[in-house]
């Protein structure tokens, strides 16, 4: 459905690829990261409507500046250069591209010197962002320089009749105030792309697709109730029915009444073929005495395999395991590194299948986070689902540090339980990327009553984010944090100090483990 009505990002390392992607997805077009190196002759396979090349981090004159073959300039179909790309382009085609000794960052000024379908209707003098170091001094021959600013003399230019356009700054930036306007004069105005990607239509596609995947075998999923699990399941089960086996392994570490209420949801709002597994007991005696981070999150991966080893060799005739794998995960970013440009891959849930050699299934491999949202809201998943927060896999374990306890589980399990209401109550959750507590090995003295305590102090984390890459902690009103912090004392035995992080990410993580 998509891939012939698509655009192809080439990347070349830029800190804005995949905004490139999310911005043109916005406008219910489908598009795909690659690295420059991709073979000419998978492009043709794509049939792109519309190329992109990124920017990047190198100057076209560097020992090993990444290149693009000229062939898909031979393709008739629309190339659009930004930054980086644009100063490629230059170079192909017999321009003049200076090294500079000041870099180019921040706001500018564009000045339209002439009509231009990739500017049409963008308002001169509006600001847009640059990033760069080297500059054009001379377009190619053929090249129409179409703007300017105070200290880029060509940051635009088109070359109409091989459909060819370079922009010297970065449309794709919420800095640029006509950003999307360009974005949409490329796609609409010189590609001539339908505006179809959209959520009905990718379920329809994929269903369609894994039904002719699977055949008459049966598919195992491991269901945590996250919205990639959850959102999977039910797609998965329209699909192919009865041959969706999910499992929910319940930890123990998951939040306070959460397994209950995953199991719930899906039995009373989906007939899925569901088993509940209860291996609480046994996750929390493997992690006995374990302090270490790291070896926490290799007990838990070990356990779950064990567990969801045993419960998938009680069926039969499965040859697939469903993954909410997301595009992220596949590729966070073509980081650069000589002429090679390396792709992050995604590392499988707990090895699964090459320990059980099952084939996989990634409906969502290729969709960010906020468009699973917009399938599940499609296919009718409860709000409170689609709208969760995310989860680490090993659970609550990392977000109490030190050792693992029944007690010390039902402490945190309470006092985030308290903080999450509180978020949900004074409509604060939607506005939040993630928020939690976390219990620290730590020991405070405090009086309650005429008494002196000696007890637990608890951190509160919340932040806001576009795709958890970056984060910054959020600006609660100081009478929110006393209200949850006052809360959490009077109610939960075993705390009785609280404190709000107010780091954001980078340095600190998100996560305190």
């Amino acid at each position: 459905m998509h891939k012939t009505n698509s655009v192809l990002i080439l990347d070349f390392g830029s800190q804005y690829t995949q905004l490139i992607t999310r911005r043109i997805r916005e406008k219910n077009v489908y598009s795909e990261i690659q690295p420059n190196t991709f073979p000419f002759e998978k492009v043709k396979m794509l049939k792109p409507k519309g190329i992109i090349l990124s920017g990047g981090p190198m100057s076209v004159y560097d020992k090993n500046a990444l290149e693009l073959d000229g062939r898909i300039f031979e393709l008739n179909i629309p190339v659009l250069g930004i930054c980086y790309g644009m100063q490629l382009i230059t170079k192909m085609f017999g321009g003049k591209v200076m090294q500079s000794d000041n870099r180019e960052y921040g706001k500018a000024e564009l000045n339209i010197l002439k009509e231009s379908m990739i500017l049409e209707n963008v308002r001169n003098g509006s600001v847009v962002w640059m990033s760069h170091g080297d500059i054009i001094t001379e377009a190619p021959e053929n090249f129409t320089v179409v703007a300017s600013t105070a200290d880029t003399p060509v940051a635009a230019f088109e070359n109409k009749e091989k459909r060819i356009y370079g922009l010297q700054f970065h449309p794709e930036v919420h800095h640029t105030q006509e950003g999307s306007k360009i974005i949409e004069n490329f796609l609409f105005n010189i590609c001539n792309i339908k505006p179809d990607w959209k959520p009905e239509n990718f379920i329809e596609s994929k269903i369609n697709e894994i039904k002719e995947t699977v055949g008459d075998a049966n598919v195992l999923l491991a269901l945590s109730g996250g919205v990639d699990s959850s959102v999977a399941a039910v797609l998965v089960d329209k699909a192919i029915g009865k041959q969706l086996y999910c499992i929910h392994v319940d930890s123990g570490l998951m939040r306070k009444n959460e397994s209950a209420e995953v199991v719930r949801m899906f039995r009373d709002n989906f007939d899925l073929n569901l088993k509940h597994v209860d291996a609480s007991h046994l996750f929390l005696s493997r992690l006995k005495n374990v302090t270490d981070p790291e070896e926490k999150r290799k007990i838990i991966g070990k356990t779950f395999i064990d567990v969801f080893d045993e419960e998938a060799s009680k069926i039969e005739n499965v040859k697939f395991l469903v993954q909410g794998t997301l595009y992220p995960d596949v590729i966070e970013s073509v980081s650069v590194k000589g002429k090679s440009a390396t792709i992050k891959t995604h590392h499988n849930v707990g090895g699964l299948p090459e320990k059980m050699n099952l084939k996989l299934i990634e409906p969502f491999r290729e969709l960010f986070k906020d468009e699973v949202r917009a399938i599940g809201r499609e296919l009718n998943l409860p709000g409170d689902f689609i709208r969760r927060h995310p989860f680490p896999g090993p659970g609550l374990a990392v977000r109490i540090l030190g050792d693992v306890t029944e007690e010390r589980l039902a402490i945190l399990q309470e006092a985030d339980d308290i903080f999450i209401t509180e978020l949900k109550i004074s409509g604060l959750y939607d506005k939040i990327w993630q928020a939690f507590a976390v219990l620290l090995p730590i020991q405070t003295v405090g009086v309650m009553g005429d008494a002196r305590t000696y007890e637990n102090a608890l951190v509160l984390r919340s932040v806001t984010s576009i795709d958890g890459m970056t984060a910054d902690w959020y600006k609660f009103e100081p009478g929110f944090l006393e209200k949850v912090s006052n809360k959490i004392i009077r109610n939960v035995r075993g705390i009785n100090r609280v404190v709000y992080d107010i780091s954001s990410k980078p340095p600190a993580t998100i996560e305190w483990e």
